[in-house]
């Protein structure tokens, strides 16, 4: 019998772009739209042919069930010792289409909210604990968190400050937001827009955004998906949900293959410049001649090719081709 995977692997045609392993620290909003599940099972995927090391998952959302949903998805890929962080002491509320059911239909061991860590302690934690300048923090959402961690000061997990600590253990913050060259984009206005422009003014590291042009026109989790999954797979259940696979834009998927190739393959990055960002979450690309740790995804490869490579990873499929 022939595999499918080995078909569908044959039919990309890609030159071999080789992954390099990373240290991944996932910060995603888990609630209103449904790539945030796809970007997950990148990662599993990724993990499993060992890639990555998945080393925590920040919920950055106010549902109440997005930090359960993580953890179910993460126990039905045999990985539910990942620790997951939320920010405490906010109200709730839950507005997502499939957080609840998920939540409910798969195992699991968190049963509340605020049953997770700390998101603030668990960042500083797992930074504290990795090499110099060797971890990628990947954001699929708003950035509260983000900007919490930034302006944490020093305490019993470390004696350096949040700032510091990123400057010291973070190689690379792969961004899903904003829209280049100009534009206004959720994750970058909603609900915090005053995070977006802390993070990005104040980060210390290198940072590429993953625009909401570069995404939105990689459409998966349509049929494919559907017939390669099976009904009792998260990730089936979740794009089921969603949308009954009519297909998405791959917005936050696109930042997860990005940050693990590490090369040109797919899309250029324009470097000459930076990112200013405005009190509403609008944004612009400031071109300039010099360079300011920061990039933009550019489009290079053709983005049909680019949504099957990420429709294999977001049912398992694995190839070194890709």
């Amino acid at each position: 019998m022939v595999r499918i995977d080995l078909i569908l692997i044959l039919i990309l045609g890609v030159n071999q772009v080789l992954f390099s392993q990373s240290s991944i620290i996932l910060d995603t909003d888990l609630d209103s739209d449904v790539d945030d599940v796809g970007a997950m099972a990148m990662l599993h995927t990724l993990a499993d042919h060992k890639k990555v090391d998945i080393l925590g998952v920040i919920v950055t959302s106010d549902d109440k069930y997005s930090p359960l949903c993580a953890d179910a998805i993460n126990h039905f890929y045999g990985r539910p010792d990942i620790p997951i962080g939320v920010q405490k002491g906010i109200s709730l509320r839950h507005h997502s289409r499939y957080t609840k059911e998920i939540s409910e239909e798969f195992s699991k061991e968190l049963q509340e909210y605020e049953d997770a860590s700390e998101a603030v302690a668990l960042y500083r934690r797992l930074l504290s604990e990795q090499p110099d300048s060797s971890v990628t923090i990947i954001t699929i959402g708003h950035l509260t968190n983000l900007q919490n961690l930034l302006k944490s000061k020093a305490d019993t997990i470390s004696i350096l400050t949040g700032a510091e600590l990123v400057q010291k253990k973070v190689k690379l913050w792969s961004c899903m937001g904003g829209k280049f060259p100009s534009g206004k984009e959720a994750n970058f206005y909603r609900p915090d827009p005053e995070s977006t422009q802390y993070c990005i003014t104040n980060w210390p590291s290198k940072v590429v955004f993953a625009g909401w042009e570069i995404g939105n026109e990689v459409i998966t989790g349509g049929s494919f998906l559907k017939s390669y999954l099976s009904v009792g797979h998260p990730v089936w259940r979740a794009y089921e949900l969603y949308n009954n696979f009519k297909g998405r834009q791959s917005w936050d998927q696109v930042s997860i293959l990005y940050s693990i190739t590490g090369n040109d393959k797919y899309w250029n990055v324009n470097s000459m410049g930076y990112c200013r960002v405005n009190s509403d979450g609008s944004n612009h690309w400031i071109e300039d001649d010099r360079t300011y740790g920061q990039g933009h995804l550019t489009e290079k490869e053709n983005p049909d090719e680019v949504a099957k490579i990420i429709d294999a990873l977001m049912v398992g499929i694995y190839s070194p081709d890709f």
